[in-house]
């Protein structure tokens, strides 16, 4: 039977919109204009030991700690930069904030192929939509940026929810701006564990964005997996 959905989550990262450089690349290009010969690779392996070193000793941006998602984001980019071998302090406070600033724009994110019109589709067929996402306070001017804003009606980071998908209360908060009971609502997302499942478990129907190959979890049926996201609306009516 059709679904009687009222509500319609997304989340952003790899869903609506990617990185057009792999971070190594953007941070190496970046070290480069300031006369810093770093490998990008080399930054890759960096960054992603640096973020999750501090995503453990501070979740959610160290929202609960006191600290500012700026100043998480910066001291995250000067420790990328340490472990590349980088030393000079003064050159990295003012790489890592000249960083952090690229990418509150448009310059380092793309919208993945289909997002814009389906996003235009849903809200033509008079879906509420809001976004729900583990990102930090610069999402919103990200995605006006990219021009995807105007399809929400709120946009729910989990800097500002206090708390981090899979966590059920930042659905809960979401349900709660778009005025919908969790069985009128789906969300949309590509993690299996933090989309797919933590939504299910508040009550929320959901659909796993997963491109052919990719990892196939047994407990999704097919009918809740989108080869792309132009798939939605099909599955939504059927």
């Amino acid at each position: 039977a059709m679904l009687r959905l009222r509500l319609l989550t997304w989340d952003v990262k790899d869903t609506l919109l990617r990185l057009r450089l792999p971070v190594g690349h953007s941070y190496a290009a970046e070290a480069r204009a300031r006369g810093l010969q770093v490998q990008p690779e080399a930054l890759g392996r960096a960054f992603r030991e640096a973020y999750g070193a501090q995503s453990r000793r501070f979740p959610n941006y160290g929202r609960g700690q006191g600290l500012s998602s700026r100043q998480w984001w910066v001291d995250v980019v000067k420790q990328t930069f340490v472990l590349s071998g980088v030393r000079d302090d003064a050159a990295l406070t003012a790489l890592a904030e000249k960083l952090y600033r690229d990418f509150c724009g448009s310059r380092n994110w793309e919208v993945l192929p289909g997002a814009g019109e389906t996003l235009s589709q849903c809200c033509q067929r008079g879906f509420r939509m809001g976004v729900v996402s583990n990102f930090d306070n610069r999402l919103e001017n990200i995605l006006s940026q990219c021009n995807l804003r105007h399809h929400f009606e709120f946009v729910l980071t989990s800097e500002a929810a206090g708390f981090a998908k899979p966590d059920g209360r930042i659905f809960e908060e979401a349900l709660r701006l778009g005025g919908v009971p969790p069985e009128q609502a789906a969300h949309v997302g590509d993690d299996y564990s933090r989309d797919y499942r933590a939504a299910r478990a508040v009550g929320m129907h959901s659909f796993l964005l997963r491109a052919a190959g990719q990892g196939q979890e047994p407990e999704v049926p097919p009918e809740h997996v989108l080869p792309t996201l132009s798939h939605l609306l099909a599955r939504i009516e059927k």
